[in-house]
């Protein structure tokens, strides 16, 4: 009897270990990677090396380029772009490797630049003689005097007497040469021309001329270029001007004659009352004439329309009668108010008790004293 030989069954721990061994074979030891603290000393490392690297190129730029001699302002210009020599700057001599600034211009550094000082002496000369001449001809464009057109060597030798020019000094290089870089400036500003004799000239604009106009030339072509509007608008001032004083003078006549006319009627009604408690020896009318003189002032008595405007009111008054009467001789127009039947006007208006007290003192005198003459005269009524 065969028997088949029984199979073994595999063992699971015998597949894990293989597993495991297989995985540790693949990933990379934990010792190819540096850490956190190794990484971050390592980029310290590199930014160090960098900075000297970059430190070092520059000092030896810098060293190398400075001791490089500058090539000669004679040669040919493709030469002069040779890594040998530096090239001449602009406004600048070179001869033998070194730089010399022309006048008017200092070094700095590899470069001739400006200098300064002369630059604002020249731009202050030039703006003095633009002054002058743009002065000059605006005196030409408002009165019709001065000058227009100068000629330079004018110009040239007026610069040797500037204020300027005497803090220059000895040096006639200095001095020629800030002259004619004013020149130079003035050329730029004003209009040149060429005379007769072939001589320049210069001229300030126009457009500039405009500015150094004294305001009075201003002023008078203002009002040339708009006279028809001014003179419209002076002739629509003065009408208002002129609307607006008659209006107030109106105005002012009504209001003053209506405070007199209240002023005659309280003096009409206490000269009437009280002629009739004197016993009848007292007159009961007052002249108008006497009236108007005590009550307006000096300066309204020149004015005719104040009074007759109380007597417009007076004579529209029925409490008031107006009649004519022989008075020392003379036909005078009285004023009598009507004390029977009429109204008191003095409880209507009655201002000033004390000015009216005195008033009426004053004409009541007057009128006595009229009556008195009147009394060897006959009464006739005039009319």
């Amino acid at each position: 009897m065969s028997s088949t030989p029984k199979k073994r069954p595999k063992s699971k721990h015998n597949s894990y270990s293989k597993n495991s061994s297989l995985n540790s074979i693949l990933e990379p030891p934990q010792s190819l990677f540096p850490s956190k603290g190794e990484f971050l000393r390592l980029i310290t490392v590199l930014a160090i090396a960098s900075a000297v690297a970059l430190s070092c190129n520059y000092f030896l730029t810098f060293f190398t380029s400075t001791s490089k001699p500058f090539c000669d302002s004679n040669l040919d210009p493709i030469d002069s772009f040779s890594d040998s020599c530096e090239p001449c700057p602009s406004n600048g001599k070179c001869y033998e490797g070194k730089l010399e600034c022309i006048y008017g211009y200092r070094r700095h550094g590899k470069l001739c630049i400006e200098d300064r000082d002369i630059d604002e002496t020249a731009k202050k000369l030039s703006e003095s003689v633009e002054a002058g001449l743009c002065e000059a001809y605006a005196q030409v464009l408002c009165y019709g005097t001065g000058t227009v057109w100068v000629r330079e060597n004018d110009i040239w030798n007026d610069l040797d007497r500037h204020n300027l020019m005497q803090n220059v000094g000895s040096d006639h290089t200095t001095y020629v040469y800030m002259k004619r870089r004013a020149m130079e400036t003035i050329a730029k500003l004003l209009e040149t021309r060429a005379n007769l004799h072939g001589l320049h000239e210069f001229k300030c604009p126009d457009a500039l001329a405009e500015h150094y106009k004294p305001l009075t030339c201003r002023f008078r072509e203002l009002v040339s270029k708009h006279s028809l509007i001014i003179m419209l608008i002076c002739a629509g001032l003065i009408g208002c001007a002129v609307l607006f004083l008659k209006v107030r003078q109106r105005m002012y006549i009504s209001a003053r004659a209506e405070e007199l006319y209240n002023q005659v009627c309280d003096m009409l009604e206490e000269n009437a009352l009280g002629s009739k408690n004197v016993d009848g020896e007292g007159e009961s009318w007052v002249v108008a004439s006497w009236l108007r003189d005590h009550l307006l002032l000096p300066r309204e008595r020149k004015d005719p329309q104040l009074w007759k405007k109380v007597e417009e009111l007076v004579q529209d008054d029925s409490r008031v009668d107006r009649y004519p009467k022989l008075v020392k001789g003379e036909s005078k127009v009285v004023w009598e108010w009507q004390v029977e039947g009429s109204l008191s006007s003095s409880g209507r208006r009655k201002k000033g008790e004390g000015i009216e007290l005195k008033s009426n003192e004053g004409i009541n005198t007057n009128i006595n004293q009229s009556s008195r003459t009147l009394k060897t005269e006959p009464k006739t009524l005039i009319f």
